[in-house]
């Protein structure tokens, strides 16, 4: 694979970053109850990442073309102050290939503090991907916690960023 960029998403990657939450949404249509609105679409609100304190959102390019892309929001979910890992898409293409791990990593050290990354009950392949991930980026040192009720319900870990020893 040709080397990645990682970068904080410009007001110009808008429209690709949304493309892609649709292909995303698309991908876990299986596991997700979501249908289509009456333009084909899933939609997201995604203006939000740009305007609002605490919301970064982060492009994955391969050779100049769109490959990802990960949105973080403020941590919400376990109680914790810190970052909440909403969104992260890798394309297909690019998949176990270490683009998502090079995403992953690199939105993790942009952010230091408190993290918090969930994955939906039946999306095991995104448990085992974090897990291996973040269990490398910190040394094993994070928490893992099974939530049924609330806001969200799924699996997160809880760690800090970057590790400390």
């Amino acid at each position: 694979m040709q080397e990645a960029s990682i970068r904080l998403a410009s007001h110009e990657d808008r429209l690709p970053v949304y493309r892609m939450l649709e292909l995303y949404q698309h991908d876990l249509s299986d596991i997700w109850d979501q249908d289509l609105d009456s333009h084909g679409e899933y939609g997201y609100a995604l203006d939000h990442y740009w305007h609002e304190e605490g919301c970064h959102p982060f492009v994955a390019t391969v050779a100049g073309k769109y490959a990802g892309f990960a949105l973080v929001n403020r941590a919400v979910r376990v109680g914790t102050e810190g970052h909440w890992m909403d969104q992260f898409f890798v394309l297909k293409k690019f998949r176990r290939r270490g683009l998502g791990q090079s995403l992953a990593t690199s939105v993790l050290a942009a952010l230091p503090g408190r993290w918090e990354v969930g994955q939906m009950p039946a999306n095991l392949g995104a448990q085992a991907f974090w897990r291996k991930v973040i269990g490398a980026y910190t040394g094993g040192r994070f928490k893992e916690q099974a939530l049924r009720s609330g806001e969200w319900q799924g699996v997160v870990q809880v760690f800090d960023s970057p590790a400390t020893t």
